[in-house]
């Protein structure tokens, strides 16, 4: 939601501006997301915590997703029966899938052409979910409104490290990088200190299961 509300409402082009005493407001223009529409394409445990937050921003929700779960009803969103139907609706998509073959690359270029031409793309789950080259040719056609991205393909190598000094080889990302519509951070949607707390947590109580021979409840086989 952070990287919906920057990159709707341009705060990170403003803080930049701001600081070199520019107040202008050229280019700065949002708009509101009371009233319209958001996809969200998965809704598992984060996708779910997600249709509460947009409900509480007013927005209707339409979710996509091959298990449906009951609750998101009785919130008041609604399931289509396809993503192209989610994508031709939504001014917001955000993806919440895992990264399976059945997933990868499921923004694509086919996929994108069911996107309204002024809609945002988030991305905060797994990076090869999006295509990176089909999504530069609808940023450089204008037919993307905007990409908020805290996931990359080919992050390894290269997201958790300082490149400040280097070259930077990869040339999509540097591309990607080049649009005043994209927002991009460096995979940190994790990083709070009560999530590291309760991985931390999570952690030890396995080690402590194992060392003692109990089920280690929050292992997957």
């Amino acid at each position: 939601m952070a990287l919906i509300l920057t990159l709707n409402r341009k705060t990170h082009r403003a803080y930049n501006r701001v600081r070199e005493n520019n107040f202008s407001l050229e280019g700065l223009l949002g708009h509101t997301l009371h009233g319209k529409t958001a996809g969200v394409v998965g809704t598992g445990k984060i996708g779910m915590c997600m249709v509460r937050i947009l409900l509480g921003f007013g927005m209707k929700v339409v979710a996509y997703d091959v298990m449906h779960d009951p609750e998101l009803e009785k919130l008041g969103g609604t399931y289509v029966d396809n993503l192209k139907d989610l994508l031709s609706q939504s001014y917001i998509v955000t993806l919440h899938v895992p990264l399976l073959e059945s997933t990868k690359h499921m923004i694509n270029s086919e996929s994108i052409q069911s996107m309204r031409p002024d809609s945002i793309l988030v991305n905060t789950s797994r990076g090869a979910l999006v295509e990176d080259k089909a999504i530069i040719a609808a940023l450089k056609s204008k037919h993307l409104g905007g990409l908020a991205i805290d996931v990359y393909e080919k992050e390894e190598g290269l997201f958790f490290e300082n490149h400040e000094e280097d070259i930077l080889d990869d040339d999509d990302i540097a591309r990607l990088m080049s649009f005043p519509n994209v927002l991009m951070t460096g995979h940190q949607g994790f990083f709070t200190v009560e999530s590291l707390r309760e991985i931390a947590t999570t952690t030890i109580d396995n080690l402590r299961c194992f060392e003692e021979g109990k089920e280690c409840k929050n292992v997957l086989n």
